[in-house]
């Protein structure tokens, strides 16, 4: 990977030049063959074609109340405190170092004064389920070993996610799960107190996905995954030291 910078006017993309032979131009989201699109989260997630097959876009946009008022525009404290630049070099770090992650294509800010805009583009991981539609389409064959694995992985890296929920864990068809979505997320003391806030909050969503009543059903067996997420975490860290 070969993250490579460049400023034009109140423009800057951040692109992995392994992949752009040449450089993208400033529109070069806007231009690139769609091959659909999909509601996702906060806003919409387009696939574009790429020249290393199809990638995820997503602009950036916030959520709640604040999204009345402004909506997709950030304010501008240097470029490399925005969304989608410190997106892109933690992924960058992480695919590097083979973490079950998306690999970051392309990242852009355009500036408007004190405020920015922003997006993103990642590598798609092809055959992928979110692990939300494996619930509701087969609970019960779920790879709870497996979402465990790719969770100690990021947390063994000492990153925090910001939104750790089923809708951002994929499930391909090997059964090997991925960690996305890493907008907010930041690189953090190794402390147990994070890492188990992330796992509470999956917890959480999982029980807004199947209920209460499938909950208390599952309650024994997570217990369990979590017993199996401390053992891959304690097995990362013997590999470590090793």
């Amino acid at each position: 990977m070969s993250p490579t910078m460049i400023k034009a006017g109140a423009d800057a993309w951040l692109y992995d030049a392994d992949v752009f032979s040449d450089p993208p131009n400033a529109n070069w989201l806007e231009a690139a063959p769609r091959v659909e699109s999909e509601r996702a989260g906060r806003g919409q997630i387009h696939l574009l074609e790429t020249p290393v097959g199809i990638g995820v876009h997503r602009a950036y946009r916030r959520g709640g109340r604040i999204m009345v008022m402004l909506g997709d525009r950030y304010l501008f404290t240097g470029l490399e405190q925005t969304r989608p630049i410190r997106e892109f070099r933690l992924l960058a770090t992480l695919s590097t170092h083979g973490l079950p992650v998306p690999k970051p294509l392309l990242a852009r800010v355009r500036r408007n004064g004190l405020v920015y805009r922003g997006d993103l583009l990642t590598g798609a991981i092809p055959d992928t389920e979110t692990l939300t539609d494996r619930l509701r389409r087969d609970a019960s064959s779920v790879p709870w070993s497996a979402v465990m694995a790719a969770i100690a992985a990021v947390h063994h890296a000492n990153v925090w996610h910001a939104d750790l929920n089923a809708h951002n864990i994929l499930i391909d068809k090997q059964d090997k799960a991925w960690v996305i979505d890493f907008d907010r997320a930041t690189v953090r003391a190794p402390k147990l107190i994070w890492r188990e806030e992330n796992l509470q909050r999956l917890w959480q969503s999982l029980h807004k996905i199947q209920g209460k009543r499938w909950m208390q059903q599952f309650e024994p067996a997570w217990q369990q995954i979590l017993d199996d997420y401390a053992h891959a975490f304690a097995a990362l860290k013997r590999a470590r030291w090793s």
